[in-house]
């Protein structure tokens, strides 16, 4: 039971981590700009700004963003499967 609950702790411990990382990402910018295309997206994956020349559309921006986050969802997914989900991490399906 003591082990259990020490994991669980070390797991509280990741997901704080995880959120510090997610919010400096969230503030950092990477700009690409090549010929009239120009891209501001966040560290966290998320398209501030999208223009081809000169002209920004909040749709193809809402579009892009929604594109993003299904790759996300579709590469945790995967990865969740792979890692046999927190079952394996608390020791033989959370038993």
């Amino acid at each position: 039971m003591a082990n259990v609950l020490g994991k669980l702790g070390d797991l509280n411990k990741l997901r704080q981590q995880a959120i510090q990382m997610q919010q400096q990402l969230e503030a950092e910018e990477i700009v690409v700009e090549e010929g009239d295309i120009r891209v501001v997206i966040s560290g966290s994956q998320k398209i501030k700004h999208f223009s081809v020349q000169g002209i920004t559309s909040e749709d193809a921006v809402n579009v892009l963003n929604k594109a993003i986050k299904k790759s996300q969802e579709l590469a945790a997914k995967k990865l969740q499967q792979m890692s046999g989900g927190l079952g394996g991490l608390l020791g033989g399906g959370g038993q």
